[in-house]
């Protein structure tokens, strides 16, 4: 009898070399036996390595790879007796699905038949199916995990402890053991989702964590918090699925494209044809005062380096580089006992007053690459749960920041996102001959799209690149050409 699949497959994309696009997958299946090697057309069948068991499940990864030259071939690949449909590009077109906020932080529709929970996602799929998308970039925020504090025993009676008492705890077998399985049950029933797993399984993804995919607020905390043994043993339980769901591979094992091969940032680049794609780590190195560490901003120094021959770069940067600036209320609010319960939220933001210089740094860092190389560099961010578009202008270079949040976590209320957009109007500090702005959207008089939504780039022959944000219960969708 062959070995079903539960969960999967996951598609992964991992190069482009030479004509040759590598991919990886993972499945779930029962017991540990094996699942069916995988084939792509007639080619050689790819065995596949386990990585992973648990629950008297295991998880397999396979690794393959197609030649450029197939693309527009109706090309499909195969598990068993399940086949999956593969859409390679023709270079330079690129067509690319951005997606972030995928939960609630109480997700608990997630696995039950709820309509309305996934309808960007529905809406998404009946894109693919009318034009696929070559790539899709998940942004920050996959995984909602906050529940892990209730849902673990170990860790719901730690969360009682007075503040000094949970400093001194220690991390206990109970509390790993109760995390590992909250993390593999939450993701396998994620990609398992009806309305997900055709996607996931037929567009290969490119991903990275914000907060909630560790746990909310996870570098934001006080440092005696951050640094105690139990916020410290569940980051790196977390960390480890995050690298198998949502990286498709072994935290120990990390494919070329991954800045540290120790896992000790996740940040990782590919290229395909004239587009660069950056995807920063803004979680592994973070503390209350910094966003990114040495290895993070020296690996995305090189990485800008690299691309300068590319004709358009995308930064993925899960928190948006332009948003509100916080710098100057936080430094007020910060003294009112009811604020201190968010100063987390705040401290999460590029434009805190904790993280300014280094915001300003960023900002410099990506103009002068633009302005050096002429490379059209568009910053690509997720988490807020609006929608939104940002310029940073110097001297004659224009940098645009697209915001689409999220597929799945509802807008804040209408209100609040008119409080937003009123602020938005004063632009705040900014390096020197800079400007940063949010600018009203396309057609709109708002800055804020107030409705769950995700983007779609259609990266063009000519170079051109035009960005449409897919929002729910809108007249039209919102066209950018960038």
């Amino acid at each position: 009898m062959k070995t079903p699949i539960e969960t999967g497959p996951i598609l992964y994309f991992r190069n482009l070399s030479k004509g040759y696009c590598t991919f990886a997958a993972i499945v779930v299946t029962p017991g540990s036996s094996p699942p069916p090697p995988l084939e792509v057309g007639h080619d050689r069948a790819v065995p596949p390595v386990k990585l992973y068991g648990r629950y008297g499940k295991s998880v397999w990864q396979y690794t393959f790879g197609v030649d450029l030259d197939r693309a527009g071939s109706g090309l499909t690949y195969t598990i068993g007796q399940q086949t999956w449909p593969l859409h390679l590009p023709a270079l330079p077109q690129l067509r690319i699905a951005f997606t972030s906020c995928n939960g609630e932080a109480q997700d608990t529709l997630l696995g039950a038949h709820d309509t309305q929970r996934n309808e960007r996602w529905r809406h998404l799929a009946d894109e693919h199916a009318a034009d696929p998308f070559h790539l899709l970039i998940q942004g920050g925020d996959q995984l909602y995990a906050d529940d892990v504090w209730r849902e673990v025993p170990a860790l719901a009676a730690w969360r009682q402890l007075d503040g000094h008492a949970q400093q001194l705890a220690d991390w206990t077998p109970e509390m790993a053991e109760g995390a590992a399985d909250f993390y593999f049950d939450r993701y396998c029933r994620l990609w398992s989702q009806p309305d997900l797993a055709p996607l996931l399984a037929s567009i290969p993804s490119l991903m990275m964590w914000d907060d909630h995919d560790i746990f909310d607020g996870w570098g934001s905390h006080a440092p005696e918090l951050q640094g105690c043994p139990v916020f410290q043993g569940l980051w790196t339980v977390a960390r480890e699925f995050f690298a198998l769901f949502q990286l498709g591979t072994a935290s120990k094992a990390l494919p070329d494209m991954f800045g540290d091969p120790d896992g000790r940032h996740f940040g990782h680049a590919v290229t395909l044809g004239e587009v660069g794609i950056i995807m920063a780590d803004l979680r592994s190195e973070r503390t209350p005062n910094r966003v990114m560490g040495g290895l993070g901003w020296a690996w995305l120094q090189q990485t800008l380096k690299q691309m300068a021959s590319c004709q358009q770069v995308f930064l993925i940067s899960s928190v948006p580089v332009v948003h509100l600036d916080w710098s100057a209320p936080e430094r007020f609010l910060i003294h009112m006992q009811w604020f201190r319960h968010y100063h987390d939220d705040i401290r999460d933001q590029w434009r805190s007053h904790e993280h300014l210089d280094e915001w300003k740094r960023l900002v410099t860092t990506l103009l002068d690459f633009a302005s050096r190389t002429r490379t059209r560099l568009t910053i690509v961010s997720g988490e807020i749960h609006l929608g939104a578009l940002g310029l940073i202008e110097r001297g004659d270079t224009r940098i645009y920041q697209l915001i689409s949040s999220g597929i799945v976590h509802h807008s804040p209320p209408a209100l609040a996102a008119a409080l937003f957009s009123g602020w938005s109007r004063w632009p705040g500090v900014a390096p020197e001959a800079t400007t940063v702005r949010l600018c009203p959207l396309p057609h709109r008089k708002t800055r804020f799209l107030a409705a769950r939504n995700w983007l779609s780039l259609d990266y063009g022959q000519d170079a051109s690149l035009e960005a449409v944000w897919h929002a729910e219960g809108q007249d039209c969708d919102i066209r950018l050409q960038v």
